[in-house]
């Protein structure tokens, strides 16, 4: 005799409403049941809409803000003149990573003019990132030279590449450096048990040993890279995340895991104008819905399943029906409706206000005229405000003066501030305590004691036009301390089994946001952009839609160091150290 499913039982017994509040799993229910609310329009909103309406779903977008979240681009009001656009500000400016993989494909799938791959054709390398050091010290190259694959192959050959890499370039002692580069063996070799049971729980700060270093291995080694590579505090970090970045870093330099992409790509424009009004369009003719100024401020439940999400609107409030709900907002935009009744329903919830987040916002310098830095990404590993930044109009498709501004501005420098809490050096005041005007005169000065260090004149004061700072950033004159609306989640040791997956303990209800649990598992577009593919997929699932799911790319790992993960795996279930970990 075959087996009886409960659904059937519950059928057969003539309830089939409490069958349905279980969540459909028949084609003809499923049928019915295709109302998706995706309750946010940032990335991981767009990426979960994109997959969902291309299943068949019917989904509309509820964003409070503006679509394409912390990713967009932002029009400096009053600035355009002459038949121009405004000046292209934005929150911070975008890196697109060889390894990413998530992204990408997506972008091939947005329409855009007569581009064969639609917006991914609108990615370009963006040249060898550089490292202006202040003090005198010589500004640096970093892995300005593609590694030779044999580089990564061993641990004596990868000791050499980071030694050659960061002593070559004068960065720290040839005692540090091996030093350091040993500590990244440690991790590349070490077993995936050893990385979440091990090296989750531990600080990057505490894994390379940086407390018993220099203060020069400090700010190279231990906080210079990590907050320019992946921006992530260091002291606080997991250990395991940011280790995956470095080798995700080091095999994409090499060429592995890029689909042959190069290392480091960014936009030919303003995000918005190549890329998320093209896919807002784009969703918009496949049948998606978007309803803006709509914030989130509770969810309805009733008999385990969300019923409805109230919100605020200009007309008013609303409640907001649906089928699916997927949470696609901001951690700090989720936890304030983690109410008793949500909670009670799935208490694996209450994680989520564990997580952090911490500040990391831009400010875009628009130029007079052209200036001699680099076409790469800049890193100022020792500005106090952990500053990075990169040249735009060099990259972009559109002539800069003829087409922004009132014409008098070629170029905009925009800049990454990661370190909110550090005094500066102007004003000995962090940037969170600073006004506007005072934030962007630090950054100024930060910047030029770093390119200006050696008496050569790189950023004269008469070559700025104008200056924006992501209005995010709010100054309260009573408090004197600014307030930031769109902070960024930082991976925090220990913080992995507090992060929820696509799918919830309540049937209708499905998280994605960087937040979530993803292969990438960094505060990231690709990372927003996989969680919402997760959640599509969940929700396919769950209403038994036909289809192929929504591929989920994996991180490049490199096969030469399985024997070694092999024998590390031993020696973690044996509660011995690494092979490479000598202290």
């Amino acid at each position: 005799m075959g087996s009886v499913s409960r659904r059937s039982v519950l059928a057969g017994s003539g309830v089939a409403a409490a069958a349905v509040a279980l969540g459909p799993k028949s084609p003809v229910l499923a049928a019915t049941r295709r109302r998706v609310a995706v309750l946010g329009g940032g990335m991981a909103g767009l990426s979960a809409a994109h997959e969902l309406v291309e299943r068949g779903f019917q989904v509309t977008v509820y964003e409070r803000k503006a679509l394409g979240g912390k990713a967009r681009s932002i029009p400096v009001p009053g600035t355009a003149a002459g038949g121009r656009r405004n000046l292209p500000g934005e929150h911070g400016f975008r890196f697109f990573p060889g390894f990413y993989s998530h992204i990408p494909d997506t972008m091939a799938r947005i329409p855009f003019g007569t581009n064969e791959n639609g917006v991914f054709d609108n990615l370009v390398g963006a040249g060898i990132p550089l490292f202006p050091r202040a003090g005198g010290r010589d500004d640096q190259n970093l892995f300005g030279l593609i590694p030779d694959p044999r580089h990564l192959a061993t641990p004596d050959a990868l000791r050499r590449f980071i030694v050659n890499e960061l002593v070559g370039g004068s960065m720290i002692s040839p005692v540090d450096a091996t030093y350091f580069a040993t500590r990244l063996i440690v991790f590349l070799s070490s077993c995936d048990e050893r990385r979440f049971g091990q090296w989750e729980k531990t600080s990057w700060w505490d894994f390379v040993k940086a407390e018993q270093r220099n203060a020069e291995y400090q700010t190279v080694a231990a906080r210079g890279l990590t907050r320019a590579l992946v921006a992530a505090k260091e002291e606080i970090a997991s250990t395991r995340t940011i280790g995956n970045m470095a080798e995700a870093f080091l095999y994409s330099f090499a060429g592995f895991g890029t689909n042959g992409r190069p290392a480091d790509q960014i936009l030919n424009g303003p995000t918005n104008e190549v890329w998320i009004d093209p896919w807002v369009t784009h969703l918009r003719g496949r049948g998606v819905r978007f309803q803006n100024a709509t914030t989130i401020v509770g969810l309805d439940v009733a008999g385990g399943r969300i019923t409805g999400a109230r919100a605020t609107t200009p007309s008013g409030p609303k409640t907001i029906s649906a089928d699916y709900f997927v949470s696609a907002m901001p951690v700090e935009r989720v936890t304030p409706w983690l109410s008793p009744a949500v909670l009670a329903a799935d208490p694996a919830l209450e994680g989520l206000t564990t997580l952090f987040a911490d500040w990391m916002n831009g400010i875009q310098f628009f130029l007079k005229r052209k200036v001699d830095i680099t076409s790469g990404h800049l890193a100022f590993l020792d500005s106090p405000w952990s500053l990075t930044g990169i040249l735009q109009a060099d990259h972009w498709t559109n002539d800069f003066p003829t087409t922004y501004g009132d014409g008098t501005a070629v170029d905009c420098l925009s800049v990454d501030i990661s370190d909110w809490t550090t005094p500066g050096i102007l004003y000995g005041k962090p940037a969170n305590r600073c006004t506007k005007a005072e934030v962007k005169a630090e950054v100024w000065a930060q910047l030029k004691a770093s390119l200006e260090d050696t008496g050569k004149s790189v950023l004269p004061d008469d070559v700025l036009h104008s200056w924006f700072l992501d209005p995010a950033i709010k100054w309260d004159p009573v408090s004197r301390r600014n307030s930031n609306d769109e902070p960024l989640l930082i991976n925090t040791v220990d913080s992995w089994d507090k992060r929820p997956t696509a799918r919830t303990a309540i049937p209708n209800l499905f998280m994605a946001g960087d937040f979530c649990k993803t292969n990438i598992d960094l505060a990231t577009m690709e990372g927003a952009n996989e969680s919402g593919r997760q959640a599509a997929n969940a929700i396919a699932e769950e209403a038994s839609a036909p289809g192929t799911p929504a591929k989920i790319y994996q991180l490049h790992r490199p096969k030469e160091w399985e024997a070694l993960k092999i024998v590390d795996k031993q020696l973690y279930k044996a509660g011995q150290k690494n092979l490479f970990d000598i202290g």
